[in-house]
Parts: structure tokens; C-alpha cells; sequence
């Protein structure tokens, strides 16, 4: 006979262990859910929700329904994180982050503290640092975006914005950085704005405290910070399409690659800073466990973006050439921390006040200058590390040399 508690027996044993579900009856918990990796002290779960995947986490103080029914497949929820109605899957939620109705978060998210979505926002590959906040009616794939210092001051995207992440030519090549990790994981960066009904052209990147327009679409880079961006529209005309031609190759490699810097940056920021914070949270560990697999996953994504590139491109120029030739090379650099500062100095800076340390985001609000510089210093360093590799495998694109 099987001992395995079915569906709604398994809403039953939560009830019993202090979670509040109205409706039991409602409620759909599959088969392959692992019980012991949900909590019950303060969990809200509506009528119609659904939850499925054996590596589905649900950490205390979480809600689940409130607006519509939600749908949680192989997700890990941080304490008190509120998904509020909506589909969502293979991505991670850190304490506080929330969604409203009609959220699709698919595979590849990160959503850390207090990061949030108001109605029907799509994402997938996404990574959002704590504070970010998201309007309504929007598609924001394939990015990553910080800024702010508080919930009260924050990176903001206006409603129905768009990024657009995918090229008439059928690439994917197109990670865009709004703001960077290096200084946004500090918590002292001045807020990103983009205006409402506008987009962006990945893959971009924009400093910190630039106000882009609303109604603007943004297709350069804006690299200074404190810039005030409109963008006009190109003049129409009608003309003969050349597919495949990428007279933007180096510029769309260049991005790439320092989006890949910055995930390693954020790996080792997690992995040297971020796990005691997890370890004093119930379920903490999984949840942690859960956000380097989803990190993994977005570095997989990006270097599988750039190898179905790299067979595309022309080879009528050297920098077709050397990319097409080293494309597998150049993903392989992403793939280890060999060599790469370890960070050290600016832990040991941070454990000098860790004799009562709070939350992770109240933490690191309170880091001294110097010791926040000092962490800044060893992420970019991470970050110019392995640019510098890539600029060397990749001679006969000068990649970095535009920007020295």
C-alpha cells in the first residue's frame, strides 16, 4: 500500500501543522512535492492554487492565491514571498519578493528581497536585485536590473515596457544589464527609471540613476550614470533586408560577455557573502541551493545563446572568424573561478560587525564606505578578470578596446 499522502491529504497535514488553507479541496499538491520542504508557520494558501516539482521549496509567512489562483512548479519562495496569481516555475523568490495577478515567471529567475511585479509582467531569465519594481503589462526577459537603496527608493520599470530579447535573424544574444552587480549587490546606488510604454533593444546596458523617457526605445548603450535619456524614434524608409549580416557583432559579443562577468561576480557574492544569511532561515539552505542552480542555469542559457550565434555568423571577416572559431573556448571561461580574486580582504572586513547581524538587506545597508568599496572592488575584479580572458581569445575583435 502506499504511504505517500495524496493531494489533499497533504493540504490536510499542512493544515494540521498550523498553515491556513480555506478551501483543502482546492488545493492541487502533486505527487512528486517533497513535504518536507514545505513550511506551514504562517503560509496562506487559496482556492485553485497548484503545486508540483520535487524541488519546490515554500518558506515560512508565504501566501499563495490572493488575487487568482497560482500555479508553483519547481520554485524555491524565500520567507514571506507573495505570489499573488499567476504561473510560475524553475525560478527563485528571496523574502518579500511578490508578484500580482496574472504573473508568468518561467524558467531562470531570480527575484531577490523585496524585488515585485504588479499585474501580468512576464519574465523568464530574469534577475531582479532587492527593491526592483515592475508595472503592469510587462515583458522583461533576458536581463538583469539593480539600483536603489530601499524599498522607498528603487529601480522602477514603467508599465507596458518591453525588452525586447529576440532578433529578427533568430538569436537570443541579447542579455541586457540595467545597472551592474559589482556595485548594485552594495545597496547604494541611485534608482533606474524606465518610463512607461517604452523598451529596450537587448542587449543594452545603463548606469545607474539614468531616467530613460517614457515612450522610448532604447537601442545604445547609456554607460555614464545620472544620464536623462529620450530616445527618437529612427525616420521611416523601405529598403532591401540583408539577414544574418551582424555589422554589430563585437558590440553584441562584448555584451555578452559582460553579462556572463557579472553572473560569475553574483555566484561568488552568493557563495562567499549571501550563505549565512540563508543558514539562519528555515528552509534557508534550500532556497540557497536553489538560487546557484538558478544562476548556473542563466550562465547555460547565455552561453548556449552564443554558440547558436557563433554558427551564423559570417566568416567573410576575422571577427566572424575568430567568434565562430572560438565559441565553445569562450563559453568554457564562465565555467570555473580559477584564478579569480577570492574576495577575502572584504570578508574579513564584513565579519568584523558580524557580531549581531540582522537581515541580509539591513546588513549590508549598514556596511561602513570603505568596506562596501572594498567588496565593489573584489566583484570587478571578477568581472575585469575574465573580460580581459575573453578580450585576449578573441584578438581580431578588440573587444574592450573601444571602451579602454
Amino acid at each position: 500500500m502506499d504511504s505517500e499522502p495524496r493531494g489533499h491529504e497533504k493540504a490536510v497535514q499542512l493544515i494540521e501543522a498550523g498553515a491556513t488553507i480555506p478551501n483543502p479541496l482546492g488545493l492541487d499538491i502533486g505527487d512528486d512535492v517533497d513535504m518536507s520542504r514545505i513550511a506551514a508557520d504562517g503560509v496562506v494558501i487559496h482556492p485553485g492554487c497548484r503545486i508540483h516539482g520535487a524541488k519546490t521549496v515554500i518558506s515560512p509567512g508565504c501566501k499563495l492565491g490572493a488575487e487568482g489562483p497560482v500555479t508553483v512548479v519547481d520554485c524555491a519562495l524565500g520567507p514571506k514571498v507573495e505570489l499573488k496569481g499567476g504561473y510560475f516555475k524553475q525560478s527563485v523568490f528571496l523574502e518579500k519578493a511578490n508578484m500580482g495577478l496574472g504573473a508568468q515567471v518561467r524558467e531562470g529567475c531570480l527575484l531577490e528581497e523585496e524585488a515585485n511585479g504588479a499585474h501580468c509582467v512576464g519574465l523568464k531569465q530574469t534577475i531582479l536585485l532587492p527593491f526592483v519594481t515592475l508595472g503592469s503589462l510587462i515583458n522583461f526577459c533576458d536581463c538583469l536590473m539593480a539600483g536603489g537603496t530601499s524599498r522607498k527608493d528603487h529601480s522602477e520599470v514603467g508599465s507596458s515596457y518591453v525588452h525586447f530579447n529576440y532578433t529578427p535573424d533568430g538569436d537570443k544574444t541579447t542579455p541586457s544589464l540595467f545597472g551592474d552587480v559589482p556595485r548594485g549587490v552594495m545597496l547604494n546606488q541611485p534608482p533606474i527609471f524606465l518610463g512607461g510604454q517604452g523598451g529596450a533593444v537587448g542587449p543594452v546596458r545603463l548606469g545607474y540613476g539614468t531616467v530613460v523617457a517614457a515612450g522610448s526605445v532604447l537601442l545604445e548603450d547609456v554607460l555614464e550614470d545620472g544620464r536623462l535619456v529620450a530616445a527618437v524614434p529612427p525616420p521611416g524608409f523601405v529598403r532591401d533586408r540583408q539577414p544574418h549580416t551582424y555589422k554589430n557583432l563585437v558590440r553584441v559579443v562584448r555584451n555578452n560577455v559582460i553579462y556572463l562577468a557579472n553572473l560569475v561576480a553574483l555566484e561568488s557574492w552568493y557563495a562567499v557573502v549571501r550563505q549565512p544569511f540563508f543558514a539562519r532561515q528555515e528552509m534557508g539552505p534550500l532556497v540557497y541551493t536553489a538560487a546557484l542552480e538558478v544562476l548556473s542555469m542563466a550562465k547555460d542559457e547565455r552561453i548556449k545563446r552564443l554558440r547558436a550565434m557563433a554558427a551564423k555568423v559570417p566568416a567573410s571577416t576575422p571577427a566572424g572568424r575568430g567568434f565562430a572559431k572560438h565559441a565553445d573556448a569562450l563559453g568554457a571561461l564562465f565555467a570555473s573561478d580559477a584564478g579569480l580574486p577570492d574576495g577575502q580582504e572584504f570578508v574579513a572586513a564584513l565579519r568584523l560587525g558580524e557580531a549581531e547581524v540582522g537581515a541580509y538587506t539591513e546588513t549590508i545597508q549598514g556596511l561602513a564606505p570603505q568596506v562596501r568599496s572594498a567588496g565593489t572592488q573584489w566583484l570587478e575584479g571578477i568581472v575585469k578578470t575574465l573580460c580581459g580572458r575573453a578580450d585576449a581569445l578573441l584578438p581580431s575583435m578588440d573587444l574592450f578596446g573601444q571602451e579602454a
